[in-house]
């Protein structure tokens, strides 16, 4: 039994990054105000003759194919003045594998939640107050690894954004379908790559922030109860 006593702990430091980085990037994909200030700084209305409220309707459009089983992606607008669909079939076969992508970023974001939280609940149900100073060496641990996933991540996306963008969807997807010609396909025309560097940095941001709370809230509580004299579990 004591062979396996640390599996549970090892998990909840690995969930912690895990949550913290799939959860930011949920939001991301979910927030409307991460496409509105893309289609502003990139002057998106500009380049392909769709408004600004257009556009927004645009990616509301998205957003509901993302968290809905609709299929296909079906996107009506005017461009020029003139209603159309603006992504061809080849987008469209894409944007399915990138649905499906997303999808594992909300499970991925689900189970590493319910696993934080029933292990939370467990080790205080079984363990009563006692348990918190393992919950927050452990949460800390778990912002530790994740720092040092991110510090990684932002290095090489400051470094070379091109290049990781590349890796990523080589890594992501088992076809070519990602390869769009930025001279006809809305998808990149639309969010071209410097949108997806800001989504990135975005991401990055929300993730430090989520960490940083925990690492505040869990730092200050160790504190405390040396300070108090109560000491903390090992």
């Amino acid at each position: 039994m004591n062979r396996v006593a640390w599996i549970p702990a090892f998990l909840f430091v690995f969930a912690v990054p895990l949550f913290l980085v799939t959860a930011s990037v949920a939001w991301a994909f979910n927030d409307p105000s991460v496409y509105n200030r893309g289609f502003q700084k990139y002057r998106i209305s500009l380049a392909t003759g769709i408004t600004e409220e257009d556009l927004r309707h645009v990616a509301g459009q998205i957003r509901h194919y993302f968290n809905s089983t609709d299929e296909p992606l079906l996107v009506k607008t005017q461009v020029y003045g003139e209603e159309r669909e603006i992504f061809n079939q080849r987008e469209v076969k894409h944007m399915h594998d990138v649905k499906r992508l997303v999808w594992w970023v909300y499970a991925a974001a689900a189970m590493s939640g319910i696993y934080l939280m029933a292990n939370t609940s467990w080790g205080l149900a079984v363990n009563g107050p006692r348990f918190l100073g393992e919950l927050a060496q452990r949460v800390i641990r778990g912002v530790a690894l994740m720092g040092i996933l991110v510090v990684a991540v932002g290095i090489l996306a400051l470094s070379g954004f091109d290049t990781l963008f590349l890796r990523f969807h080589q890594l992501a997807f088992a076809n070519d379908l990602w390869q769009l010609d930025p001279r006809r396909d809305y998808l990149v025309i639309i969010f071209p790559q410097g949108f997806w560097f800001d989504a990135t940095m975005r991401v990055v941001a929300s993730t430090v922030s989520g960490a940083v709370a925990l690492t505040l809230a869990s730092g200050g509580y160790l504190l405390w109860t040396r300070r108090a004299g109560k000491g903390v579990p090992c």
